[in-house]
């Protein structure tokens, strides 16, 4: 059996059709198998009027079954070898007799059980709940009601075809006042082929449909739409300058996609590529042009029409008409905000609210410029870099009042960078300005010049020491802040950087001034660093793979001392984690591992601290009773140095070949023929031997903490 479900709603959100094809893609194969419903494929479509389901190779009826069905313990189904009123029940429910019952052993003791053959019921009497759940079961934003039904869905949905290959399945959707019920009836295209359509069977719907100026598949449109408007910029010795995303975007704008070629006035190639694209794409949802030898583009463009390609040739001039229009606004826009430098409209700033409580943009800018000035001086910038650095600061949100950025706010940064070269400042600021804002996205780029890390970083992480200030730190998929994006972009520019960032030192010092000017709050710093140690956790074990006890042990407890470590250099932090990963899988951790966490539990019976490295100030070798002991504090003298070494540089390669050459030492004082007894009855021999133990845990904590570390 071919069976088809075609849902007919008013144009439904282009995000919407991929997000409910995905989900039916999930939730119809479980569906049938739950139900014990096979099939051979399940195909699913969607336009922008349509979501609709073709499954082939459907069983008539469920397949017959045997089920093993439990029932009461032996105790509660019987009473002095009769059954009880609870077993007798079961057997009414199971519509079975005594003799069909089993005896079997469970974690709770003997319970009865009948194997049970369950006869498969049509499927026909399955499908229609089976379909109001796939229907009602797809999720999207912003759903709607319509009429006076409660009924929700992404748009008012018009008619239902439900195909049992040429039966019509009855189903129905009830919405207050109004039934929608299944029938054999759908509808063409809006323009080519108006008014309902009948479907005699099932397998002839892509067919019929087609037929009707609908291309049903959206991978079949993407095909068509892709390769209409790479021959047209061909033919315009051109090629297209857009991403993959503005193509998926197109391709549920229409269901009978005809790509058209436009012009435009070159005089608006003086504005800025990036205005242009904007324009288009955003906006307009056309494919720009570029020449071929360069990246300059062309004054032409394409179109995606989904009416009637007779009428090819009014489209393209009411296209056109409506560009011209945009481009002459963005002309105007350019040319007025170009006569003001970009420092002009900082008053401005003054009049747009950040958020209510912590002020304006212009308030924002000031404590970004703070910010700004406390990283510079962390990473030792030069007097030239600190003021390249906080001219960037002071400039960075300017452009967000200008009449461009008003009417294409997309365009913030990039049009602070263009407006900010016009003004004459230099081109480190500039590129400070647009690079700030970067990463946009999980995927986006990466800032590159000094400044737009600099003031990426303070932007970010004032906006998190306010909001968490306020108490409105992010709760499940709840940040309307983007406060999550906001602190992985922050670790992700340092790493990317490779600056050594005292993160704890940044955020302490913001919160002392926030509570300055917010006394009545209390301060973020805890829920801040737990934050951020969440958010490190995550980006190293889920984005770089670093198993988690490897991150536990380079980023300790949020309680403990060690993390504050990890925070006064996150660059650093991850170098350790990745070096622990790397030796974890060339199989030189192994080699240390045991050893190393030993001596680390052991020492914790003593009070060494954890900053202790010299031998010969903690050691008492008067106190040495055994050959082993002088040998392993010989060797730790000579470790010493190199110790020094590693601190300063952070050279791990050579830390581990010094752990790895002190080892049979340690085994030998552990468990060679002059081992000792750690735990001695003196207290000072014992306490000796814990600070031993405590020197080599202190050497292997400078990588990591090795009582974290799992044994692979």
């Amino acid at each position: 059996m071919i069976f088809l479900l075609e849902i007919g709603t008013e144009e439904l959100p282009t995000s919407f059709v991929d997000r409910a094809i995905n989900q039916w893609k999930q939730i119809i194969p479980t569906s049938l198998k739950k139900n014990f419903l096979s099939s051979e494929s399940i195909f699913v479509y969607g336009t922008p009027r349509r979501l609709a389901v073709i499954i082939t190779g459907l069983l008539d009826k469920q397949t017959d079954r045997n089920e093993l069905i439990k029932g009461p313990s032996v105790k509660a189904a019987f009473t002095e070898g009769k059954p009880t009123i609870a077993l007798e029940g079961f057997l009414r429910k199971q519509n079975v007799e005594i003799e069909a019952l089993e005896i079997r052993s469970t974690k709770k003791g003997e319970c009865v059980f009948v194997d049970k053959k369950i006869q498969g019921i049509k499927t026909t009497e399955i499908l229609p709940e089976l379909i109001n759940a796939w229907i009602g079961g797809l999720e999207g934003k912003r759903f709607m009601k319509w009429g006076n039904g409660d009924f929700k869905f992404s748009r008012p949905i018009r008619w239902i075809v439900s195909l049992c290959d040429s039966q019509i399945l009855p189903i129905k959707i009830e919405n207050g006042d109004s039934v929608i019920t299944s029938s054999s009836f759908s509808y063409g295209h809006r323009v080519l082929r108006p008014g309902p359509i009948n479907i005699p069977h099932a397998a002839s719907y892509v067919d019929i449909l087609k037929s009707a100026y609908v291309e049903v598949d959206p991978a079949r449109r993407y095909n068509i739409i892709e390769n209409d408007i790479k021959t047209i910029a061909e033919n315009a010795k051109g090629v297209i300058d857009t991403s993959h995303e503005l193509l998926k975007e197109v391709v549920n704008l229409v269901e009978y996609p005809t790509a058209i070629l436009g012009t435009f006035n070159e005089e608006f190639l003086e504005l800025p590529d990036e205005v242009i694209k904007t324009v288009m794409i955003k906006h307009q949802r056309y494919f720009p042009i570029k020449k071929i030898s360069s990246n300059q583009l062309l004054s032409q463009f394409i179109s995606i029409s989904n009416g009637d390609p007779s009428k090819s040739t009014i489209i393209t001039q009411g296209n056109e008409k409506v560009l011209k229009a945009r481009l002459s606004d963005a002309q105007f826009f350019y040319a007025s905000d170009s006569n003001q430098s970009l420092s002009s409209y900082l008053p401005k700033l003054e009049n747009v609210t950040f958020q209510k409580e912590l002020g304006s943009i212009r308030n924002k800018v000031d404590r970004i410029i703070n910010i700004s000035k406390q990283v510079s001086n962390q990473l030792q910038f030069t007097p030239q870099q600190i003021e390249e650095v906080l001219r960037t600061a002071l400039l960075c949100k300017a452009d967000l009042v200008t009449q461009m950025v008003y009417e294409f706010p997309e365009l913030q940064g990039i049009m602070g960078q263009k407006y900010a070269l016009v003004s004459g400042e230099l081109e480190i600021v500039a590129q400070g300005i647009f690079d700030h804002y970067l990463p946009r996205g999980h995927d986006d780029q990466m800032p590159k010049s000094l400044t737009g890390i600099v003031v990426g970083i303070a932007d970010r992480l004032d906006t998190l020491i306010g909001i968490f200030g306020l108490g409105m730190i992010p709760t499940g998929s709840s940040d309307p802040f983007g406060l999550r994006r906001a602190a992985n972009a922050i670790i992700s520019i340092a790493w990317g950087s490779q600056l050594s960032i005292n993160l704890s030192g940044l955020i302490s010092e913001g919160c002392q001034s926030f509570l300055l000017n917010n006394p009545e709050q209390k301060s973020p710093l805890k829920s801040l660093r737990n934050f951020f140690a969440q958010r490190i956790q995550s980006l190293l074990q889920d984005e770089m793979g670093i198993d988690y006890d490897l991150v536990n042990a380079v980023l300790g407890d949020v309680e403990s001392e060690y993390i504050e470590r990890a925070f006064q250099d996150i660059t650093d932090l991850k170098k350790r984690a990745q070096f622990l990963q790397n030796i974890r899988n060339n199989g030189i951790l192994e080699k240390v591992y045991q050893t190393i966490n030993r001596s680390t539990r052991l020492a914790k019976q003593g009070n060494l601290g954890y900053e202790e490295f010299s031998p010969s100030v903690i050691i008492d070798n008067n106190l040495f009773k055994k050959l082993s002991e002088q040998q392993l504090y010989d060797s730790l003298i000579n470790l010493e140095p190199t110790i020094n070494f590693v601190v300063t540089n952070k050279d791990y390669d050579l830390l581990m070949k010094g752990l790895i050459n002190i080892i049979p030492l340690v085994d030998e004082f552990f468990d060679g023929k002059n081992s000792v007894l750690v735990m001695d009855e003196n207290q000072k021999v014992k306490q000796n031997r814990l600070n031993l133990l405590g020197i080599l845990r202190n050497y292997g904590r400078i990588l990591a903490d090795f009582g974290e570390i799992v044994k692979s």
